[in-house]
């Protein structure tokens, strides 16, 4: 598999491209984006690690732009902009796969095969099910009984944790650490304010009732 690695930061891209020839990846590494289109007809990647931080042009606009051409190479950005608003950002941007700075070298393998597998198997999506609940890890994008939801990057956030574990309880401070970045609640009830919105939203409406308070201990989903 070829990989294009698209950093400017000389030491993690040398880093990058070193740890994934080693492990049997051919690789090619730019320090921006200029001249990208020149380098992809001729390298022809099947996947591109992609910096969100780049001089001139930015990885999101960058990673629209290859898009916009119908590139059709997994794109997996690297960003140290990794709470769930950015990721959001990516994500609609056209990306396969978000993953923040610092990160283990491991896992971006880990991901990075999986891009591969999803390119061998087709267009398959990654999602999360819960009863008729649905939640798109590529478009991020919620469906509850065929309906859309118009969530916020925030419910996102909260509904791909609690959908990523259904029926483990998280406690208000795990929430707010993994979809906050915080570990003390400034607004001392944000987590609780979410929670009633998300549950309008994916509830209400709905004669089963999917997300569920364990009063002492925090939230969970599960049907």
């Amino acid at each position: 598999m070829k990989i294009l690695i698209v950093e400017d930061d000389e030491k993690v891209g040398s880093f990058l491209s070193r740890g994934l020839k080693a492990e049997g990846y051919l690789t090619l590494l730019l320090d921006s984006g200029a001249g990208i289109f020149d380098v992809l007809s001729q390298f022809e990647p099947d996947v591109i690690v992609l910096d969100r931080m780049l001089p001139q042009t930015d990885g999101i606009t960058l990673c629209q732009q290859l898009r916009s051409q119908k590139v059709s190479a997994r794109i997996l950005i690297l960003s140290a902009l990794s709470e769930v608003d950015e990721r959001v950002k990516g994500l609609r941007a056209g990306a396969d796969d978000y993953l923040g700075k610092p990160f283990h070298f491991e896992e971006l393998l880990a991901r990075i095969e999986a891009l591969g597998n999803r390119m061998a198997a087709g267009e398959r999506t990654r999602q999360l099910t819960v009863a008729d609940l649905q939640l798109n890890l590529d478009s991020m994008t919620a469906q509850r009984a065929g309906t859309t939801l118009t969530l916020t990057a925030k419910e996102l956030g909260i509904l791909e944790l609690l959908m990523s574990n259904s029926g483990k309880v998280y406690s208000r401070e795990r929430i707010l650490t993994n979809v906050w970045g915080l570990n003390e609640d400034p607004l001392t009830n944000i987590v609780d304010v979410y929670m009633a919105r998300l549950r309008k939203k994916i509830d209400d409406p709905y004669p089963i009732k999917l997300l569920h308070t364990r009063r002492g201990l925090g939230y969970c989903l599960q049907e």
